[in-house]
């Protein structure tokens, strides 16, 4: 029997969508990246009863929705009994980088090793609600890397959406993280209304987007050529950060961060931009020289105290399993 399991899952850059049309049956596609940082760390064993603990300083917000999670995912399955989890580190809520959907995975994942449900990843994430626009933190839970999925059936409702291709990012090259801890990014019922309130997307500027990850992000990844992947992204975020400014204030939804974003871009950085809703972004550098100069540039130059920065790398595995067996 698994006594106990310890997960660690990570969090996740949504570079963004590019068919938000949706008149060839199929809506959003997405591209993205698993980050090596921030991460959720999660012990879970058996219990009679729903028991949360966290780690100090963890939100109690993140406490009450893995308990939820927990409590619906057995409701669901029709299980019997219930879960101890303890939260030894947690990723900021609604920050652009996915921590909803890591939460919901990483909790089903705990309770599907601990209850032997033999459940995927697809199958989780469905139970517990995840993957309606975005299948990038399904994938990152599961294989990490870069990824491109194809967005959901129309028609039907669909599936999760499905994973196009994966590849193994560089690690190598250094991702800083922009946060700023004074505002949150668009989620929940604001999303939703978000997407029904925008017009109608162009036919032409999706088609243009899916050329630009088909025939330029993709082989550029093969390639190792930053330049050509940061000039796909970079049409991706205009594009997109323009469509969903009416929702977010702007092309970028923290003014602080866009700030940061367009110093960077004059200065020469090939990728940067706004992960998901934000309001964190992002910047990919080549070397750890090329990085490490650049946060102490922004550190002299920007000196809010609610922005804050953090070097990482891709992640090219998926979420990390350590099971105990009694």
């Amino acid at each position: 029997m698994t006594a106990s399991v310890k997960i660690k899952s990570s969090g996740r850059l949504h570079m963004g969508f590019f068919d938000l049309n949706g008149n060839l049956g199929r809506k959003y596609g997405s591209i993205g990246l698993s980050l090596s940082a921030p991460n959720l760390v999660v012990n879970a064993e058996k219990s009679t009863d729903f028991e949360v603990s966290a780690h100090p300083g963890i939100p109690v917000t993140i406490q009450d929705k893995v308990r939820k999670i927990a409590m619906a995912l057995f409701a669901e399955l029709g299980l019997e009994g219930a879960v101890k989890l303890h939260i030894n580190e947690a990723m900021p809520e609604h920050s652009g980088l996915g921590s909803g959907t890591q939460l919901g995975l990483t909790v089903g994942a705990a309770i599907n090793h601990l209850y032997r449900l033999n459940l995927s990843a697809r199958e989780i994430a469905r139970h517990t609600g995840r993957g309606a626009r975005s299948g990038v933190g399904i994938a990152a839970f599961d294989e990490g890397g870069l990824i491109v999925d194809g967005g959901r059936q129309l028609i039907t409702g669909g599936d999760v959406p499905p994973l196009l291709a994966r590849y193994d990012f560089p690690e190598d090259w250094p991702i800083l993280l922009i946060f700023d801890e004074s505002q949150s990014g668009v989620h929940g019922d604001q999303e939703i209304i978000a997407f029904h309130e925008l017009p109608a997307f162009p036919e032409a500027l999706s088609a243009h987007l899916c050329r630009h990850v088909l025939m330029q992000a993709m082989p550029a990844i093969v390639e190792r050529d930053l330049a050509a992947f940061g000039e796909s992204i970079q049409v991706l975020q205009q594009h997109i950060g323009d469509y969903f400014a009416p929702a977010q204030g702007g092309r970028y939804a923290s003014k602080k961060v866009g700030e940061v974003l367009e110093y960077l871009g004059g200065a020469g950085v090939a990728c940067y931009g706004q992960s998901s809703w934000g309001p964190t972004g992002f910047a990919i550098f080549e070397t750890e020289v090329d990085a490490k100069k650049a946060l102490l540039q922004l550190e002299s130059r920007f000196k809010d105290a609610s922005l804050s920065w953090k070097i990482c790398t891709a992640s090219n595995h998926g979420a990390e399993f350590t099971v105990s067996n009694s």
